[in-house]
């Protein structure tokens, strides 16, 4: 249960204008806000538990007598003193198979998200402390952050399949018990780490995409690559309909994360887009919205990028799947270029640590 009490240090931070243009523009661009969010001329009413009292915000007058904006992270820095957190997504290791984010074909090596996106991790961290920064990482090995486990959630597991009116089996409960220690647990003990332990200024959170690749135990390959990035936003109906979430949106919105992923996620992506040559990914589906006008950045609604309250640059560069990302995977990382498809290539995971660099370095002023 959110503690809507943590909210009131930003009454009168924010105007009617900007706070209406943030939330239907950015977090509930598809026009169903209005159950949830009763906006008038000096504040609005969010809905808060059933049988409770909506929680009142006041706005400002007007930008010049708005106060500021209480917030731990800091905006407009040189990259040297920056406090930035590396949050390699997903767990590698043991773990990997059950997040089915793990495939092999053949002799080959295994392709685990979550081993190579810490492994990008540590050469980033490389990268971004030779250039002063300051660098955490939510993980530094396969172990998982939180101290939950499936076997301990299945109570959950079972209220939370029929909050989704799913019928509640031994497989399905299995599963959801996964899910809800790979996902929801682990990212909110990742969030905990950020938000109260290490308070950065930027988190990247890095990742590696995919196609389907049908049976796990005989994975396509496929010729697909792309690249995109990702920010806060985009809440479908069914989302805004829980509560913790229209809190965490409220937190997002009022701490204005917003403009700042947009400029450095689109730097970061402007580097990866030349230093690797994807193209950009484009959803589809009614999940996401093209923002900051740049084909390769998206708003969507992630646990990771909804609960770290500072600004998040969520990052979905390479398909783990294609068949010349696979064999640059099986090439494992290494220093110069070697051939590989018959091109000279300098390591995939290198690749992907220098191009966030160069895009932060960019930005920030650090060339």
């Amino acid at each position: 249960k959110p503690d809507w009490s943590s909210l009131d240090k930003f009454q009168h931070t924010i105007t009617k204008d900007e706070f209406t243009r943030l939330l239907t523009q950015v977090y509930v661009p598809r026009g169903n806000h209005a159950p949830y969010f009763q906006i008038d001329d000096s504040g609005v009413n969010v809905l808060t538990s059933p049988g409770k009292p909506p929680f009142r915000l006041e706005f400002a007058p007007d930008a010049a007598s708005a106060k500021p904006v209480p917030r731990y992270w800091k905006s407009g820095r040189r990259l040297d003193g920056m406090v930035i957190a590396l949050d390699p997504g997903h767990l590698g290791g043991p773990w990997a198979r059950m997040e089915e984010r793990w495939f092999r074909i053949g002799a080959n090596k295994p392709v685990a998200e979550g081993d190579m996106t810490l492994q990008v991790a540590r050469l980033l961290k490389q990268e971004l402390e030779r250039r002063g920064a300051k660098v955490y990482l939510t993980r530094d090995g396969a172990k998982p952050s939180t101290k939950a486990r499936p076997d301990k959630l299945r109570n959950a597991a079972a209220a939370s399949l029929r909050d989704q009116g799913k019928s509640v089996t031994s497989s399905s409960l299995k599963a959801e018990s996964e899910r809800l220690f790979y996902r929801t647990g682990e990212i909110r003990a990742r969030a905990k780490k950020v938000n109260g332990g290490i308070k950065p200024d930027l988190v990247l959170a890095l990742h590696f995409n995919a196609e389907g690749w049908g049976n796990p135990a005989n994975p396509t390959l496929v010729g697909e690559n792309h690249l995109h990035l990702l920010v806060s936003g985009c809440y479908s109906p069914d989302e805004l309909a829980y509560e913790d979430q229209r809190h965490d949106l409220m937190v997002k919105l009022l701490n204005r994360s917003f403009g700042e992923e947009v400029a450095v996620s689109r730097a970061v992506a402007h580097s990866m887009s030349r230093t690797t040559g994807l193209p950009p990914y484009t959803y589809s589906s009614a999940t996401a919205i093209n923002v900051g006008g740049s084909p390769y950045i998206w708003a969507r609604n992630l646990l990771a990028n909804r609960l770290f309250e500072c600004p998040v640059v969520y990052l979905e560069p390479y398909v783990m799947n294609n068949r010349d990302v696979h064999a640059r995977i099986q090439a494992g990382d290494y220093k110069g270029r070697r051939e590989v498809n018959g091109i000279p290539r300098e390591s995939i995971f290198r690749e992907y640590a220098r191009g966030v660099a160069d895009g932060l370095a960019a930005y920030y002023g650090q060339n």
